[in-house]
């Protein structure tokens, strides 16, 4: 990947907030919804989202300043940090790991740990589908019950950078893990940035083991209109003052492409419309909303007669 600063093209003393202007525009312009006939937008739109990760976020900007990191956020020295022999899940990793796809040779016995209490539902399609890290304290080798001999061998950790749009509606990537090897990662609908995806079988080997796994570690990119607030999207709109008083329709930006959202007559600054099932998808099912934000723009030049009329209006009151 190109050094951040140059792919959003800002000088290395750029500040906190010409660094977010930058990305704010260039996601915009990239976004793949807006570019849905170039096939090459959506590789730009995650370059961009990558070099923001980087130098939207203090401490890895400096870490890259220093040379501790590359522009991927990978540590600069021989091998690769993450899952290794020995080594405990952080707290509350168990709960956010998902497994995509297994292969190796039968036969092999895992021990894994569930959420406790009942499941069901939504939690039940997941812990089927996806799964958990195991027993918190074991080591990173797993053993036979019988034998006593190591089955596995060491896990390791790459990161993803999706889009939002990705997040809400599921992808397949592909992703160069540690041992140099390609591989495509489906992303399921729903995911969060902090949990982590894992792809049975792609970790390293060992002797007499069977590979270890890849722990790929999700982070959902900024989108440059839409904020996340939990299963629910925040966005805002800017209307003129005689759209505010008369009424209006104005374009409103959602993951699935732009609507129409009617704005009655006497609408205030602030007022919040609510668009129903257009947020991200729901633990339970269905979808979260879109909140909308309404913003009043007075005209860019004096009015002369707008002026007149709220003085009146004032002396009248």
């Amino acid at each position: 990947m190109r050094d951040p600063y140059e792919v959003l093209g800002v000088s290395r003393t750029a500040g906190e907030a010409e660094i977010k202007k930058a990305f704010r525009r260039l996601a915009k312009r990239l976004h793949p919804d807006a570019n849905k006939n170039d096939p090459k937008a959506a590789a730009r739109f995650s370059e961009v989202n990558s070099a923001y990760e980087i130098l939207g976020d203090e401490k890895k900007r400096k870490a890259f300043d220093r040379g501790e990191i590359d522009a991927e956020g990978k540590p600069r020295f021989a091998g690769f940090s993450g899952f290794r022999p020995g080594r405990a899940p952080h707290p509350g990793e168990a709960e956010t790991i998902f497994e995509t796809f297994s292969h190796g040779p039968g036969g092999f016995r895992r021990t894994t740990s569930t959420r406790g209490g009942q499941r069901g539902g939504f939690e039940d399609f997941l812990g089927d589908l996806f799964g958990s890290f195991g027993n918190r304290g074991g080591p990173a080798h797993e053993f036979d019950e019988f034998a006593g001999g190591p089955l596995r061998g060491s896990d390791v950790a790459a990161a993803l950078t999706i889009s939002l749009g990705e997040a809400a509606h599921g992808a397949t990537r592909r992703v160069r893990l540690p041992t140099g090897k390609e591989v495509e990662v489906k992303i399921p609908a729903g995911v969060t940035s902090g949990q982590t995806i894992r792809l049975r079988g792609q970790g390293m080997s060992g002797p007499r083991a069977e590979p270890g796994d890849a722990l790929i570690a999700v982070t959902v990119a900024p989108h440059p209109e839409l904020t996340p607030e939990g299963s629910d999207l925040r966005t805002e709109v800017t209307i003129p003052l005689a759209d505010a008083v008369l009424g209006a329709t104005a374009r409103v930006p959602t993951l699935d492409g732009a609507v129409e959202l009617k704005i009655p007559p006497w609408t205030s600054g602030g007022r919040v419309f609510r668009l129903k099932g257009k947020g991200l998808p729901r633990k339970g099912g269905g979808h979260g909303d879109l909140l909308v934000g309404v913003q009043i723009a007075l005209p860019e030049t004096p009015d002369p007669e707008l002026e007149a009329l709220v003085r009146r209006r004032r002396e009248r009151s």
